[in-house]
């Protein structure tokens, strides 16, 4: 039976249907008494007649939020929080973000948001991201550093979740996946399972999660370091903390531990004109060499899009020995990376083919900047209807004329390294994608 306050309402709005206050108090109450279906019906009605009424898009947040559909949720609410001074919806949105997946995007806004507002502290979200300290410490700073805060993890990603890339995972699958697999074999030869191996190329062709996807293949722990995890102002904190982060993934292989950005960590000695910066790269090579520790079963991938301004000592037997150029995928794996992407998502007829071949030099981050854009824009259409349109090609195709490929830039760059500064052949991946003859 239904509650006899909703019941005056909907009356009420018999009588006056365009009264928008009305019904936004309706759908509110119904949201409140926890009948989101019923919620969501009235807020997108509201929605229909005002595109703009910023409550009914909260309301419908939330019920986005609690019937699980986080990335909607993310859409809704990173359009209405810049202009909310709502804190409590900033908060929904780092669960949001982190229930779809994007931890570390989570982790960054939450951390960003309780420095502003301890108050705003959630059991949830402390939990998740316990390796950060929120406290006010006896000088009213934050410290917001703790030693582990590089918790390994074990990923649930593995190959099949990589659209393309085929020539790259093949080369990891030899160096990295068949010493595990065949460890009697290498032991009979005297070769210790382990190793480096360097991803360069453009920005958002999906080297880190390529690495994420290399512990899942081997079921190996995983730690993600970053420039912020290793680098201090005191002299000899960031060697100490570079030598942690190796012993931390020594005391748990088989383990792959990641270095994003790793140029900054190992930039050439010659540029560096304090000696701080060289003494980090001493150590650094140090732990590679595994000179004063057992380096067996630990997998080292390093990803930079900057391999010229690493320090050339790193390309030695032993340390990052394999350099693997990751291009952006061609029209095979645009195609199933798109695939990948949409999976869940409401389709209509797709000729993912031709969306692969219109965007072609797309990285797997631009592909998603592609999905993103015609998503919003379903959104927006079903903000006025009322009713969720499904994908369709056209959609695609739209989006990608919007969306410029980023990879340009970068490829203009490379391709002077390539030319240029050579000689020992490192490059020649650029210039056979770019079709250039030596």
């Amino acid at each position: 039976m239904e509650n006899e306050s909703i019941k005056a309402l909907r009356e009420a709005l018999e009588h006056s249907p365009t009264n928008l206050p009305l019904r936004l108090h309706l759908a509110q109450s119904l949201l409140n008494l926890l009948q989101y279906d019923e919620a969501e019906k009235e807020f997108k009605k509201i929605l229909s007649q005002d595109p703009q009424q910023t409550k009914a898009k909260v309301g419908l947040a939330k019920v986005y939020f609690q019937k699980e559909q986080y990335k909607t949720t993310i859409v809704i609410l990173e359009e209405i929080i810049p202009g909310n001074s709502d804190e409590a919806l900033q908060v929904m949105y780092c669960k949001a973000l982190l229930r779809s997946g994007s931890t570390k995007e989570a982790g960054e806004v939450y951390r960003e948001l309780v420095g502003f507002n301890p108050a705003l502290r959630d059991e949830e979200l402390d939990q998740q991201f316990r390796s950060y300290h929120f406290d006010q410490g006896e000088g009213g700073e934050e410290d917001l550093y703790d030693e582990d805060a590089m918790e390994s993890i074990r990923p649930t990603i593995n190959f099949n979740h990589v659209g393309g890339m085929n020539r790259v995972k093949e080369e990891i699958d030899l160096k990295i996946i068949k010493p595990l697999q065949h460890q009697e074999l290498y032991a009979a030869y005297g070769k210790k399972i382990g190793g480096g191996i360097l991803l360069y190329g453009p920005p958002g062709c999906g080297k880190t999660h390529l690495a994420r996807a290399t512990a899942g293949e081997i079921d190996a722990s995983f730690i993600s370091v970053g420039i912020s995890d290793v680098l201090e102002m005191w002299i000899g904190s960031s060697e100490k903390n570079l030598h942690e982060v190796f012993e931390r993934a020594r005391s748990q292989t088989p383990c792959v531990l990641f270095f994003d950005e790793v140029d900054a960590l190992g930039a050439s000695r010659s540029d560096m004109r304090q000696s701080a910066g060289r003494q980090l790269i001493n150590q650094f090579l140090s732990e590679l060499d595994g000179v004063k520790a057992n380096n067996d079963g630990l997998l080292i991938i390093g990803a930079t899009n900057a391999p010229w301004h690493m320090d050339p000592a790193f390309r030695r037997p032993g340390r990052f020995d394999r350099i693997i150029f990751v291009e952006p995928p061609d029209q095979a794996g645009r195609e199933a990376i798109l695939q990948i992407m949409l999976a869940g998502k409401p389709l209509g007829k797709l000729d993912l083919r031709a969306v692969a071949k219109k965007t072609e030099g797309f990285s797997g981050a631009d592909l998603q900047a592609v999905v993103d854009i015609c998503v919003e824009d379903k959104l927006k259409a079903a903000f006025s209807s009322g009713v969720p349109e499904p994908i369709q090609t056209k959609d695609l195709l739209k989006a990608s004329k919007i969306h410029k490929p980023t990879t340009r830039e970068w490829f203009n760059t490379a391709r002077n390294y390539a030319l240029y500064a050579n000689e020992s052949g490192l490059y020649d991946d650029i210039l056979s994608y770019l079709k250039i003859k030596k």
